[in-house]
């Protein structure tokens, strides 16, 4: 993940948690602002149920003529006149009747139609009659009747006859459902059964009475969603004193929550502002420290790789950033020279350790090749010295011919001149030949020089093959001082390993992987000017092979030449 990715998912979550208990406050205040709505709906639904109430209570002292009622009874009189001004007094009774101690109609007055409709009394049978002398007016539930809500009173008069009438609610009702809460919502009377009893001017709102049943069985007066016909409604109840009914309050649940619906709204839409202006905030802010973090880890990998070119763009730094791109690009510049002065360092000293031992090399055999000169030109020599100077003078010019000839190879092959003219060689034959030209150092030394090569072709230039050969075979006997020296070459499945053996000195891991490289010398001490190697890599190389090396200090030594059977 990038320093970039990384800032901006830092700052973000930094700006963005406060949001999260703002929208568990709001989930909170929005379930208790819905409690407090539905509360609101409970309240109006128990003022109902208290009217209803009242308009009960009310009626118990409406009923006080039927003192005048008793009276008329006990004397023997007809209550009619009586009951027919009670009835002028009381507009909402439907009907007054009298009945006997057993429950038996002996009277009755009321509307014509209702009368038709009603035959005589009969509730002898009657378990609900309340007991005499008890003075309690018994309300039955509601029923309508010709669109008009009415309900059953029974009276015990002093006497123990009853008073039953007939009572309409219609006004009471009428009063009651007028009352709104906002534009939908209205009070209704419900039976215990589902059953609306709706007003002149009520809707029908399409709830199922299963529906209401299941609300009145539960023990939450609240109704927090209630599907109808079209739409969902919330509201609350309260029982009534009449027997089997609720007083139901219910609106339009989208016009109920609409004041939290525009709150939600208006909070999400800050919410939305602040998280849109914490994103490109973010944003901003990881940019801009992540482009200069950014570029100074890019650069630094790249100086810890050796380029010490890197620069970073100084404009995209601000602060403390831009005084850290400055001082890294001074870094990076002083370091780069630096190092070129380093390089130029070693390059003179390598330089002079070269043109030194060449020096010195070229200039030993230059002087003997003069004192040779000098002797043979006087005339005093002998013709027997004369032949070891001549010979003499021959090596040393051969000697000063073969560091040429190594100098001029590392020129040819630095501008890639080298090309190996490839014929069939007998490997047998030149590993003998290569063999020869050291063995007499070897001899001196009292080395074993032994040649285990067998008949094989490949394709190669023999005379470099041949270098190749004797200078690893030189190496070994130069660094061994007793034991031996193997020369030996095998098959393989993709052409042919030579291996060079020795019982020698041995060669430190730390040299091991640089003692192909051009001037490199395991010992300081010994003469040669490290290109035997080099050149010798260069020309397997060229060959399409490869050779490497494995040795172990004071075991010895032993170069592998792996070579194709056929030119590459």
């Amino acid at each position: 993940m990038s320093i970039f990715s990384k800032l901006f998912k830092l700052f973000l979550t930094v700006v963005l948690m406060p949001l999260i208990p703002m929208a568990l406050l709001l989930v909170y205040y929005q379930e208790h602002l819905k409690d407090n709505i539905l509360e609101t709906h409970a309240n109006l639904a128990q003022m109902a149920a208290s009217s209803i109430n009242q308009h009960i209570e009310d009626l118990g002292w409406r009923l006080s003529f039927a003192q005048n009622v008793s009276e008329a009874l006990q004397k023997s009189q007809s209550p009619q006149e009586l009951l027919h001004n009670a009835m002028a007094a009381n507009p909402d009774f439907l009907m007054l009747a009298v009945l006997d101690k057993e429950g038996k109609e002996t009277y009755r007055v009321g509307e014509k139609a209702l009368l038709a409709k009603i035959p005589p009394l009969d509730l002898s049978q009657d378990d609900s009659l309340p007991q005499a002398g008890s003075n309690d007016v018994s309300v039955s539930g509601f029923e309508v009747v010709e669109g008009r809500p009415i309900s059953e009173f029974v009276y015990t008069m002093p006497n123990g006859n009853y008073l039953y009438g007939i009572v309409s609610f219609f006004g009471l009702l009428t009063r009651m459902q007028e009352q709104r809460i906002g534009r939908t919502g209205q009070i209704y009377i419900v039976g215990e059964d589902g059953q609306f009893f709706y007003g002149e001017h009520q809707p029908r709102l399409g709830i199922a009475a299963g529906e209401m049943k299941r609300i009145f069985e539960g023990k939450e007066r609240f109704i927090k969603s209630l599907k109808g016909k079209g739409s969902s409604f919330v509201g609350a109840y309260a029982p009534t004193p009449i027997w089997g009914t609720y007083a139901v309050v219910l609106q339009f649940k989208d016009e109920a929550f609409r004041a939290i619906h525009y709150t939600n709204i208006i909070i999400l839409l800050f919410m939305l502002a602040i998280a849109t202006l914490a994103y490109f905030g973010a944003l901003t802010f990881a940019e801009s420290l992540g482009e200069p973090i950014a570029a100074l880890d890019k650069a630094a990998k790249e100086v810890s790789e050796g380029n010490l070119d890197q620069k970073i763009d100084e404009d995209i730094g601000w602060g403390e950033f831009k005084n850290l791109i400055t001082s890294f690009n001074k870094m990076t510049a002083d370091l780069k020279d630096y190092q070129a002065l380093q390089l130029q360092a070693q390059l003179s000293q390598m330089k002079e350790d070269l043109f030194r031992a060449v020096a010195h090399d070229l200039r030993a055999p230059l002087l003997g090749l003069q004192g040779y000169i000098y002797i043979l030109s006087s005339g005093k020599a002998s013709q027997e010295e004369e032949k070891e100077y001549l010979r003499l003078m021959s090596q040393a010019a051969a000697n000063l011919s073969a560091l040429l000839e190594d100098v001029l190879d590392v020129s040819r092959l630095e501008a890639g001149m080298l090309n190996p003219s490839f014929k069939e060689v007998d490997l047998q034959k030149l590993a003998r030949e290569a063999a020869d030209t050291v063995a007499p150092s070897a001899q001196e030394k009292k080395l074993e020089l032994t040649v285990q090569v067998p008949s094989v072709s490949l394709q190669a230039d023999e005379q470099l093959l041949r270098r190749v050969l004797v200078n690893l075979l030189s190496n070994a006997i130069k660094f061994t001082q007793e034991g031996f020296v193997r020369l030996e070459a095998k098959k393989e499945k993709s052409g042919v390993s030579i291996t060079v053996q020795d019982s020698g000195m041995g060669i430190d891991p730390k040299d091991q992987q640089t003692i192909f490289e051009k001037y490199h010398q395991v010992r300081s001490d010994s003469r040669g000017y490290g290109l035997g190697l080099f050149i010798s890599r260069q020309i397997v190389c060229a060959h399409g092979g490869d050779i490497q090396v494995s040795s172990e200090p004071g075991k010895g030594s032993t170069f592998t030449v792996l070579l194709p059977k056929e030119k590459k």
